[in-house]
């Protein structure tokens, strides 16, 4: 269940149903959001949402201000939906850092062991 509360005004059904529907799309990373907090705040230039998101492990937070407000939900989910694709392919760049590390090991010791060879043969 979300959490939704609001300073200076009050939350109606359209925008609860846009800040759900936001929070939907991150469920097709196949993380399961826990405890989902959005505070939204009217600002004399516009309006102010934050958002605290728990995952397994880890916890996100977005913040978005704009001047229209699901001009400003929309800026929040594509933030949180940002840190969580980091998340996801975190482990895929530390294992293509390792493959290149492990590559360029493998190749100096190919290049030593060759001129190594090539003495024995010549002399």
């Amino acid at each position: 269940m979300i959490k939704i509360t609001s300073k200076d005004f009050d939350v109606t059904a359209p925008i609860r149903e846009r800040i759900e529907s936001r929070l939907e799309k991150l469920s097709r990373h196949d993380i399961q959001l826990i405890n989902p907090h959005i505070i939204i705040v009217q600002e004399k230039q516009g309006f102010k949402i934050e958002a605290s998101v728990g995952i397994p492990n880890n916890k996100l937070f977005a913040q978005a201000t704009d001047k229209d407000l699901y001009a400003a939900i929309n800026a929040m989910g594509q933030k949180l939906e940002k840190q969580l694709n980091r998340l996801n392919h975190k482990p895929e760049g530390l294992r293509r850092a390792a493959t290149v590390v492990e590559t360029e090991a493998a190749d100096d010791f190919d290049d030593e062991y060759d001129e190594t060879l090539d003495k024995e043969y010549v002399a």
